[in-house]
C-alpha cells in the first residue's frame, strides 16, 4: 500500500480545528484527509499539547530565549563596568606621567 503525501500543518491545524468546533468527527476527517483515525487523532492531541504547553509557559516565567538575552544582558553588563573602571585607571596612569589632562575629573 502506497502511503500518501504528506499533508501540510496548515491543513492538520484546519483538519483538528474543524473537529474541535464540531463541524466533522475524527472518522470523517480521516476518510477527506484519506489517512488513519489515528493519524487524525495524533494531530488533534499534539495540538492540544502543545496549546497547553503554550499556556502552562505564560504563567511558568520567561521562555528559554529569553533567560538567554537576559543572561546576555548580564555579561554585557558587567563587561561595561570592566571597561570603565580600566579606563579610569588608564586615565589615572596617564595623568601621573604626564600631568592632569583637560578631560579629566
Amino acid at each position: 500500500m502506497v502511503r500518501p503525501p504528506a499533508l501540510p500543518p496548515e491543513e492538520k491545524v484546519r483538519i483538528v480545528l474543524s473537529i474541535l468546533a464540531g463541524e466533522i468527527t475524527v472518522a470523517e476527517a480521516a476518510r477527506r484527509a484519506k489517512v488513519s483515525e489515528q493519524s487524525v487523532g495524533n494531530w488533534k492531541r499534539q495540538f492540544l499539547d502543545s496549546g497547553r504547553a503554550g499556556l502552562a509557559a505564560g504563567k511558568s516565567g520567561p521562555s528559554s530565549r529569553e533567560q538567554q538575552l537576559e543572561a546576555q544582558v548580564a555579561d554585557l553588563t558587567q563587561a561595561l563596568g570592566e571597561a570603565a573602571v580600566e579606563l579610569r585607571v588608564w586615565k589615572k596612569s596617564a595623568e601621573g606621567r604626564l600631568g592632569p589632562s583637560r578631560t579629566s575629573r
